[in-house]
């Protein structure tokens, strides 16, 4: 097999993958998403509307059903804003909803660091939303009932390592609720402590649940060269028994909704780049569940575990949530599992490791763009032997080439002849005709998987190069690098063997050079950074083999 069919191997594996993947998304969304859903019934996109009833939890232990809960909110206040280094929040004056999430180290855009990444927003179109409650007898604070805020906004001061935002409930039958969130210094981590404390003749009896409320959000723009549009957007959970799993928004559904008991599990809602998780404290059952709302609406939900306050007593629960980045290392150092959000599919097991080295090689050289360079290299010398007896193929394969167009001329259109005499030659010279196939297929799902590294590392979003690249996220804006990647193919195609190849096919083979090098056009130049390296490197070792190995020989006399 030519380098150049080598290429082609992996390219049409890859452009089939995804444009399956493309097709499928595009599929999931004609028939998925509701005309609603962009929408507010209210007419104004920063004021909720009226809660569905399966918006709030039964109250545990009774045969009460959320339909006999209040289905409008109290009258909003204006937000109160909690912030850290990294995140700023801004929380509904009722204390029960955390309406926007802002990630100040993620801008959005790559030239405009002053308007950070939104991950939780009121805006219609990408509404996304987490909601607090308790649910009991007596009756206590949903995330629609108004808490009081104890302070106004807090921000995390200089020298200070945490900051907290505190609310008040208070209930007619003696039933007390502070809520507490709380940010730490340098984490993404939110923690949320409900202390439910009984003044009433009667003991308490309930349980705290945490929920994310979102729609699914447009499709980005753009075909499959468009990484937003390859990443996952969707639930997920984790268990200890089951592992990791996702839920498409079409498996909301009220038909086949979620409803699983789980310990030290957690839920999230995954999409490019970031990840918003609620995280159960450890050793506690927790009720998981999804279901489907009005407008266009999806939500998942946690419900602690039933728990008993005595008169004259207290009790607490707390949760954490994660809003911020897919960054391996932090996601794995908070719960088991969590790191698994950056979703490599069938290529996890190779992947994760890779991604590990090319985090690695950053921390050396301080450079992503360098950084993709050295990992190629090492990927590269890892697969020396196999391509160097890949490019031993090719080379014996040119050495008789001769030979063997003097074997077409001498059986013209009876191809079935021809091919018995080249498979006999091929023996005669012990030339193995897959020598050139086999190595690449141990290749191609390192290619594969770290392909999707790149796509999904947020390291590399707006992550500057060299020079003329300075966002690895995006094409390259001269097309420097595209073009690069065309020469190299054309010169390998040139350098590579074409036995036995008919006018029709060899026409085509002239002509990928120049389709693929129009399509690596607008990849991220990350992606593009990666293939020309792993091309230039692969066209020298093989004229160097080559060199030594493929002069041709001398065709036979007629």
């Amino acid at each position: 097999m030519s380098q150049t069919r080598t290429f082609l191997l992996i390219a049409w594996l890859l452009v089939a993958f995804l444009l399956w993947d493309a097709w499928q998304k595009d599929y999931v969304l004609r028939g998925n998403t509701p005309p609603a859903a962009a929408a507010s019934t209210s007419g104004d996109p920063s004021i909720p509307a009226p809660a569905d009833a399966a918006s709030v939890p039964a109250v545990p232990g009774s045969q009460a059903s959320a339909d006999e809960l209040p289905e409008t909110a109290a009258p909003a206040a204006a937000g109160v804003v909690l912030a850290n280094d990294l995140l700023r929040l801004t929380f509904d004056g009722n204390g029960g909803t955390l309406r926007s999430a802002e990630l100040l180290a993620y801008p959005r855009q790559a030239d405009d660091a002053k308007v950070p990444v939104e991950l939780l927003s009121q805006e219609a179109a990408q509404y996304f939303v987490l909601q607090n409650g308790l649910v009991g007898q007596p009756a206590a604070p949903t995330h629609e009932d108004r808490m009081i805020a104890q302070s106004g906004d807090q921000t995390l001061g200089e020298g200070a390592e945490s900051v907290d935002l505190p609310f008040l409930w208070t209930g007619a039958d003696g039933i007390t609720v502070e809520r507490r969130y709380r940010l730490v210094r340098g984490s993404y981590l939110l923690e949320i402590v409900d202390t439910v404390r009984n003044g009433s003749a009667a003991p308490w009896t309930g349980a705290a649940y945490h929920q994310m409320v979102r729609v699914q959000p447009p499709a980005a723009k753009g075909g499959f060269t468009n990484p937003e549009r390859l990443s996952f957007v969707g639930g997920a959970l984790y268990s200890p028994q089951d592992k990791f799993e996702k839920l498409k928004f079409d498996e909301f559904d009220a038909k086949t909704p979620l409803r699983r008991e789980v310990t030290d599990g957690w839920i999230a809602m995954l999409q490019h780049y970031f990840v918003a998780a609620i995280i159960p404290e450890p050793g506690t059952a927790n009720t998981f569940s999804s279901a489907t709302l009005p407008n266009g609406r999806y939500l998942l939900r946690d419900l602690g575990a039933t728990m008993s306050v005595v008169p004259g007593g207290e009790a607490d629960t707390r949760v954490r949530v994660y809003l911020g980045p897919k960054l391996r290392s932090d996601l794995e150092a908070i719960t088991p599992g969590l790191g698994l959000t950056m979703d490599y599919g069938i290529f996890t097991v190779i992947a994760q490791p890779i991604h590990w080295l090319l985090a690695l090689l950053h921390g050396l050289v301080g450079n992503w763009g360098w950084a993709i360079v050295l990992l190629v290299v090492l990927i590269k010398a890892a697969m020396f032997k196999l391509s160097e007896a890949q490019y031993k193929s090719f080379a014996k394969m040119r050495r008789v080439q001769p030979r063997i167009e003097a074997l077409k001329e001498r059986f013209g259109d009876d191809r079935q002849k021809f091919q018995v005499a080249m498979m006999e030659m091929y023996k005669k010279e012990k030339i193995n005709p897959l020598g050139g196939c086999l190595p690449i297929l141990v290749q191609i799902p390192v290619f594969l998987s770290l392909y999707w590294v790149l796509v999904e590392a947020v390291e590399l979003r707006h992550a500057p190069w060299i020079l003329w690249i300075q966002n690895l996220s995006a094409p390259d804006p001269y097309f420097i690098l595209p073009v690069i990647n065309l020469v190299t193919m054309w010169a390998t195609q040139k350098l590579s063997p074409a036995p036995g190849m008919d006018p029709m096919q060899k026409k085509m083979m002239q002509a990928m050079p120049i389709v693929f090098g129009v399509m690596f056009a607008f990849f991220p130049a990350g992606l593009v950074l990666y293939w020309t390296t792993n091309g230039v490197l692969g066209l020298l070792q093989q004229w160097f083999i080559m060199r030594r190995h493929g002069e041709p020989a001398p065709a036979p006399a007629k």
